[in-house]
């Protein structure tokens, strides 16, 4: 029985990694190169986001992403930030609504229209601020099929 599971385990994990190159053989050539242009020299792993494109990559130090339109576009990058970070409103909408929760990420979202977003994911729910710490809803994600 241990041997069924180990060999499980083993192809499971062979058939992502394979998937996961697969994905990035998929991303079309537009939008390697306007994440290119925004950060040169920068390794990238590709996932969806609705109809778009995420890279997700280190810089600085710090893990962060990039949604991408099939134009090469970048419509927003996400970066880390402390809670300490946060505008007011959302250090106390998360203070008092979600109590004793713990706290997974906090991010702050750079649109492309310059517009500034925070994200909070507390107890594996996602919960979105403005950048007066105003919650808004998040639009439902779909996804897309290859």
């Amino acid at each position: 029985m241990k041997r069924i599971f180990f060999v499980f385990v083993v192809s499971s994990a062979c058939t992502t990694a394979f998937s996961q190159k697969l994905a990035s053989t998929k991303v079309p050539q537009a939008v390697k190169e306007g994440f290119a242009k925004a950060h040169p020299n920068t390794a990238a792993t590709w996932e969806w986001e609705d109809a778009n494109y995420e890279a997700n990559f280190k810089e600085g130090g710090k893990t962060m992403s990039c949604v991408i339109d099939k134009r090469g576009t970048i419509l927003e990058t996400e970066s880390p930030v402390t809670f300490n970070e946060l505008p007011a409103g959302a250090k106390n909408y998360v203070t008092q609504h979600e109590k004793g929760g713990k706290i997974k990420e906090v991010a702050k979202i750079a649109k492309a229209n310059g517009a500034i977003n925070y994200e909070v994911n507390v107890q594996g729910k996602d919960i979105l601020f403005d950048a007066n710490g105003t919650r808004i809803e998040k639009p439902k994600e779909k996804k897309e099929k290859d």
